[in-house]
Formats: C-alpha cells, structure tokens, sequence
C-alpha cells in the first residue's frame, strides 16, 4: 500500500475529487481526517468508506472559518497522532463576473473559502510537519490558476494566488522536508456548479468562458485527479516540489 500508516487531511472530501481521493487514500493505507460542509454528503462519505476498511473520521464545517480550518489539523493529530498529507481541495465558483461588475460579496465569499481556508490548513500543518519531520501538502488549483478565460474574476485570482502559496510554501521549506505541489484540474466532473446559481450568472462573462471552454479537449473524472494526487501524497514523489500541474487533457496548451 502506497500510504501505508500516513494521515491525510482531506477537505472538501464528501464528494467529487475530494471524495475520489478520500476513497483512494484510504484504500492505499491512510488514515484519512475528511472534511466537508455539508453534513449529509460527508456522513454519507465517512460510512461509506468505513464500510470498506477505511480509516476515516469526519469533521462539518466551513473551511473559510480559521478555527474550522485548523481544528482539521488538530483532528488528525488527536485522532491519529500524526500528520503527513494535506490535500486542500475544497473550493468555490464565482459567478462570472469581470472585475466591473464583480460584488464584495462575491469576492469575500471565493477568497475566503478558495484562498483563506488553504492558509490557515496549510499554517497549522506546516507548524506540526516542521516538528516531525516533513510531509505533503496538495493545493487544488484549476486551468483558471493558469490562464484568465475559465471563471470570473474572483476565482481566477484566487486560483491564481493559490499557486503563489504553494510556491512560496514549497520554497520556504524545501530543506526541512515539506513538499508542497499544485494540481490544475481542467474540465472535471463534479459538483462545484452548485456553488455558481445559475440566476446569478453574469450573462456577459459567461459568454466569453464559453469561448474559452470551446478549447476543452477532454473531460476528466474526479478518479483521474485522485490517482495523481495519491502520487504527490505518496512517497514516490519524494523529489516533487513546488510543481504545479495541469491536468486538462492539453486544455492549458491551448
């Protein structure tokens, strides 16, 4: 097993690639920290993978809250006494809106969630990484980290900025045995449009995302995203740090 007697902290876990991962890591030998904000979908996922073997504990809560974020950390560690894998993957749309007609309301609520809550994970972890001897953190960033016609304006930055927190992260502690790696998903099924309604969408930004997304070579599966996640998690990627990886079908080529 390829993450045998490792912890991973997984948010976002209760469906889509959170929940493929969550399935996978546990699968390879991990014990797995899930967490998700909707109740029902993560007791689902915390039963359904227990029903396997799973080692896997659950936690509700918003990731853009700073105490919900760390208690994530504190959860792994108090329940399995360790810390080796972080996988920031949940995340938010925005509602297409250019810089114009973008609302506070909406530019707190994406960064809050798709910037904020991988800060405070990633500080809390990296403080207990330092002091027991290094691990993995996974940011899960999008095309939108890598070019500007996929999302709004909101999601673009914050997806942008995600990719200079796993820079400066994988950077700062490259000598102290902390990993940190980015994965840019392209067109993936899941649920993230629940996040973006539909009578919010701003019409004019939305036609030229599906200028962008005429380009889309291929659709992946949260199960593709899951497979290279467990790859950066796992020990096989020992020299990998600091990456950041499209993984779009050559979307981003374009």
């Amino acid at each position: 097993m390829r993450l045998q007697g490792k912890v991973a902290v997984i948010t976002g876990a209760a469906s889509g690639m959170g929940l493929a991962m969550a399935k996978l890591f546990a699968s390879e030998g991990a014990s797995v920290v899930a967490g998700d904000w909707n109740a029902q979908r993560l007791d689902e996922a915390v039963k359904g993978i227990g029903a396997t073997g799973g080692r896997i504990t659950g936690s509700q809560g918003d990731i853009a809250d700073q105490a919900t974020a760390e208690g994530l950390v504190d959860l792994a560690i108090s329940t399995y006494g360790r810390l080796d894998v972080l996988c920031n993957n949940a995340g938010v749309m925005d509602y297409m809106q250019g810089v114009g007609e973008l609302s506070d309301e909406v530019w707190r609520r994406v960064l809050s969630i798709n910037l904020d809550g991988p800060m405070f994970t990633s500080r809390r972890a990296v403080r207990h990484m330092l002091a027991h001897g290094g691990g993995s953190i996974i940011n899960i960033g999008s095309t939108a980290s890598l070019h500007a016609g996929a999302a709004g304006v909101a999601y673009t930055a914050s997806k942008h900025a995600l990719v200079g927190l796993t820079l400066s992260t994988a950077w700062m502690y490259a000598k102290q045995g902390i990993r940190c790696n980015a994965i840019c998903p392209g067109a993936t099924a899941t649920n993230i449009g629940e996040t973006m309604p539909k009578d919010q969408l701003d019409t004019a930004g939305s036609a030229r995302a599906q200028e962008f997304a005429a380009l889309i070579p291929a659709y992946l599966s949260p199960d593709d995203i899951a497979t290279l996640a467990l790859f950066l998690a796992s020990d096989e990627s020992r020299h990998i740090n600091g990456a950041i990886i499209p993984a779009d079908g050559g979307w981003s080529a374009a």
